[in-house]
């Protein structure tokens, strides 16, 4: 779990109508549902909107072990007493902030059944260990995540929760504004950065094929980082996209062909 500043914006380049929606969903008191790949900016987006909207936030990264009190809260002991101390929910609650569950499908069922009631008309959250049921201000919102690639039907949400949610699709940025952020985010020169938006889009073409991932906008900031430090363009592809793509040695070889296809060697 992470509560992040809000001092400064957090870049992010819209290319829909996504700012509206959120803020349409903050102002409604709406939940909001982001579904996207891997590294499209799903995360970023949400920092942004926050910082934008003047709201804490509280990020919590879901795995198969997180429990209903790891988000709301549990009792602990020290100095021989007990107290209780809130989880990221609660605390989002309190403050009035907003929380965010990333790859929500990730955490079991019986976890999420805990964001029911602040997911629908009442916006409260009952905690049965204290007794207390907060009612959810006007500023909360609660907004989680997922990637629909990685969806089976044990990964998949319920649709007793899904539907508690207004929705928004993600994808990768038309090539013209990946280049632009790219360039924002690291201060490579167009050039290079255009070479890298041009290697991820042929990347991507074999998704369906050899990658069990598509080379993400994350991937080419870190390549492009790389590259504005000093590295070599295409030892920084390999280790910063290419590496990260596959542990398959020959298809690791595969796409280091189109590295060198793509950077002219």
């Amino acid at each position: 779990m992470q509560r992040e500043a809000i001092d400064d914006l957090p870049f992010y380049q819209a290319f829909g109508n996504e700012t509206v929606l959120f803020e349409q969903a903050w102002r409604n008191r709406l939940p909001l549902l982001i579904k996207g790949p891997t590294g499209c900016g799903k995360t970023r987006f949400v920092a942004h909107m926050a910082a934008r909207l003047g709201r804490p936030l509280y990020t919590v990264s879901c795995h198969d072990d997180l429990t209903a009190a790891d988000l709301v809260g549990r009792h602990l002991i020290g100095d021989g007493v007990t107290y209780w101390s809130d989880g990221p929910l609660t605390r989002a609650v309190r403050e009035g902030g907003i929380c965010y569950l990333d790859e929500v499908v990730e955490a079991r069922k019986d976890t999420t059944v805990v964001l029911h009631p602040l997911a629908d008309d009442r916006r409260i959250l009952p905690i049965e260990r204290t007794g207390e049921i907060l009612q959810a201000p006007p500023e909360f919102m609660l907004v989680v995540s997922y990637n629909p690639g990685y969806q089976h039907f044990l990964k998949g949400m319920k649709p007793s929760t899904r539907q508690r949610f207004v929705a928004l699709r993600f994808n990768f940025p038309p090539p013209a504004l990946e280049r632009d952020i790219v360039i924002g985010e690291t201060g490579v020169d167009s050039l290079m950065a255009q070479h890298l938006v041009t290697l991820a889009n042929s990347l991507r073409a074999l998704k369906a094929h050899d990658l069990e991932e598509a080379a993400s906008t994350r991937l080419l900031i870190y390549a492009a980082t790389l590259i504005h430090g000093g590295m070599d363009a295409v030892a920084a592809c390999q280790a910063a996209v290419v590496e990260p793509l596959t542990d398959d040695g020959e298809t690791a070889a595969a796409l280091m062909e189109l590295v060198h296809v793509t950077f002219g060697r």
